[in-house]
């Protein structure tokens, strides 16, 4: 899915805006127990709660592309004869309508989810969405059938106690201490099934959501998909710095790296100022020519595409948006931090004064102390 058709999903969870007749779920405790099941008619519930349920789904598909949301691939054995597919695949069949199909998948996450030791809602919907045609000219186009995209969208919502606040009682004209009870905070994951690619469904993929970019919640996603995680957004740029130093060695020099993050800000501002919908990706080899053009000899350029293959799959695509920042570089030493704008990093160089290594700043003016303009002098 690319940006486009993600915001085009996400506009369909206002209350006029869907065909979403009912919200389904179940409430977990911390002993794995599934506490209620329930059915809520869209029709039968109040504005405000409509627009909260609605809201909880719609940030179940929050957050950015490759980083948030994550791609889920399925292989042509699983959509022929998979289980797991084909749980997925009856519940959009019935529209969530079989409670058997819905307490069977509930019980799957139930059973290999942690939520570490806090209570939980998982909620669940099913929308038919009726996709417009446009013409080459932008215009929506009324005599052509729209294709319909069915889909079901499930997010996973923690839920926490509620502090007692201060409340005003009206019929005893006072205030008082009263109790919130339990609120439902926003999902830490869920999924979107099938994804919603070329403006049509593509049973072949889902797209995956998790609230920590730092977690793939992998026993969830084999449960469900049954299919290998996706390397979470935090553990790629943990792991190309790992693969990026081991490979280079000892090219693996201040300059070099500077010049690497440089070029790659450099693609990351380009690629926005385009606006492609689809997210900016970089093939290992893509990454060899780059980080040749940053000094790094042609054996060790070869060895990093190695490790990428070796460490990611082959194959699998690099996101710069994941391992490099468009709008800050950071130095860092045991005492001090610095962070400069990628496009400025040329005022950062490296010096080795009197056998000391030396980080230096061009500061001819501008310079502020605490938020206190000074003068550096000889």
């Amino acid at each position: 899915m690319n940006q486009k058709e993600l915001g085009e999903i996400r506009r369909r969870f206002r209350p006029d805006h869907n065909n979403i007749q009912h919200i389904y779920g179940c409430y977990v405790n911390t002993s794995r127990e599934i506490i209620t099941s329930f059915d809520e008619s869209l029709g039968l519930l109040t504005q405000t709660e409509t627009e909260k349920y609605l809201g909880l789904l719609k940030k179940g598909l929050s957050g950015a592309l490759g980083k948030n949301l994550l791609d889920i691939s399925f292989a042509t054995k699983q959509v022929m004869d998979g289980q797991e597919y084909k749980l997925l695949s009856q519940l959009r069949k019935t529209e969530l309508k079989d409670a058997s199909l819905r307490e069977e998948f509930c019980r799957c996450i139930v059973d290999n989810l942690d939520m570490e030791e806090r209570n939980y809602l998982i909620l669940m919907a099913f929308d038919v969405y009726d996709v417009p045609h446009y013409g080459k000219d932008g215009q929506l186009d009324e005599d052509s059938g729209g294709d319909a995209y069915k889909y079901l969208v499930c997010c996973v919502c923690p839920v926490k106690e509620g502090k007692a606040e201060l409340g005003y009682a009206p019929e005893e004209k006072r205030f008082h201490s009263a109790a919130i009870g339990q609120a439902v905070a926003a999902p830490e994951l869920g999924f979107l099934f099938p994804a919603f690619d070329g403006r049509a469904a593509n049973i072949y993929n889902a797209l995956f959501y998790t609230r920590d970019s730092g977690k793939g919640h992998e026993d969830f996603v084999d449960a469900v998909f049954h299919t290998q995680a996706p390397i979470p957004a935090g553990r790629q740029k943990e792991l190309f710095g790992e693969i990026l130093g081991q490979s280079l060695e000892e090219d693996c020099r201040f300059d070099v790296v500077q010049a690497v993050h440089e070029q790659l800000s450099e693609r990351m501002t380009v690629h926005k100022e385009s606006k492609d919908p689809e997210p900016l990706t970089l093939t290992d080899r893509e990454m060899g020519d780059i980080l040749e053009n940053s000094g790094v000899s042609p054996e060790h350029a070869e060895a990093f595409c190695r490790r990428c293959e070796e460490e990611l799959g082959q194959d699998t695509p690099l996101r710069p948006a994941n391992i490099s920042s468009a709008s800050r570089m950071e130095i860092q030493t045991p005492e001090v931090k610095i962070s400069v704008d990628p496009k400025n990093s040329h005022l950062i160089q490296t010096r080795v004064i009197d056998g000391h290594k030396y980080i230096l700043i061009s500061a001819d003016a501008g310079v502020e102390l605490n938020g206190l303009a000074v003068e550096i002098r000889e």
